[in-house]
């Protein structure tokens, strides 16, 4: 029997570690889980590296440790306006009333890359904190598929996932046998979304695509010159850097600037910088330090 190894990633530690347990009570699961999106890369790198590679990983939406660095225990970062982090909600009762693990299937500790365990950090509502590992992972591990796991239906969330790289977005509070029917259909390049979501994931979808084209279109009324110059303001340059780079005066750079918030007709480097890449329009490569 061909098992499935399946990775949850949540920082909620008592509804993580009921939901591995449910899972690998299933005779052909086996399971690890992490408490962060960092120490979740961990054990991606230490399966690859064993051979042991896991097939499928179950995001918290609002999964809040930082990729690149371990939360401090008990200590959750503020949420915008002051508003404290939300508790660990309760294990669904599908799956806190399934039996523990199997006699061999010994869970992987729930933690962060520091070794310990994380306290109950909670993601924003204008970008779901899973969603950035989401998007590793498809760039880092595209063998291993990902399922997004919220606390409530949300087409603009559930689109952006599947924009990230993910496979599907089910309820936190779903049937164990419909997480599993969702884990067994990614793995076959399935996407599972809930009914009552798709219209209006459709819809966020088209309305990213327009947007896209227009940004597209005002991309293409930039000169090669003007290209350069946003390809370098996406890299995070400054008016002085992109100058050394393209060999111009400051001066030049500036005028190149306002040429290109105006032709965008965007009023802020920060606002010409999230359309470029909304455009598709990459940073340009720095060189190593040293290495002129």
């Amino acid at each position: 029997m061909q098992r499935i190894r399946v990775l949850v990633v949540d920082d909620h530690r008592i509804f993580a570690e009921s939901l591995a347990a449910a899972l690998a009570a299933e005779q052909d699961v086996e399971v690890g889980a992490a408490g962060s999106g960092a120490a979740a890369l961990r054990h991606l790198e230490r399966a690859a590296a064993e051979g042991r590679r896991f097939d499928v990983l179950l995001v918290d939406a609002n999964l809040g440790a930082p990729l690149n660095g371990a939360a401090q225990p008990g200590a959750a970062p503020p949420r915008p306006g002051g508003e404290k982090p939300v508790s660990a909600p309760p294990a669904p009762a599908a799956l806190a009333a399934g039996p523990g693990p199997a006699p061999g299937r010994a869970l992987a500790p729930l933690e962060d890359p520091s070794g310990t365990a994380v306290g109950a950090v909670a993601g924003t509502a204008e970008a779901p904190g899973g969603l950035p590992l989401v998007a590793r992972v498809r760039a880092d591990y595209p063998h291993v598929r990902t399922v997004v796991l919220a606390e409530r239906d949300d087409p603009r969330h559930a689109a952006a996932a599947l924009q990230a790289g993910a496979g599907g977005w089910v309820a936190k509070d779903c049937s164990l046998s419909r997480l599993l029917q969702v884990i067994r259909g990614v793995l076959k390049g399935e996407t599972h979304l809930p009914p009552a979501l798709l219209t209006g994931v459709l819809k966020e979808l088209t309305a990213t695509r327009k947007h896209r084209t227009e940004s597209e279109r005002l991309v293409e009324s930039l000169t090669p010159r003007e290209r350069e110059v946003l390809r370098c303001m996406v890299a995070g340059l400054g008016r002085k850097a992109v100058a050394e780079r393209l060999y111009l005066s400051p001066h030049t750079v500036r005028t190149h600037m306002q040429n290109v918030l105006g032709k965008l007709g965007v009023h802020s480097t920060l606002a010409a910088v999230a359309l470029a890449r909304r455009a598709g329009v990459g940073p340009v490569e720095l060189e190593p330090a040293g290495a002129r």
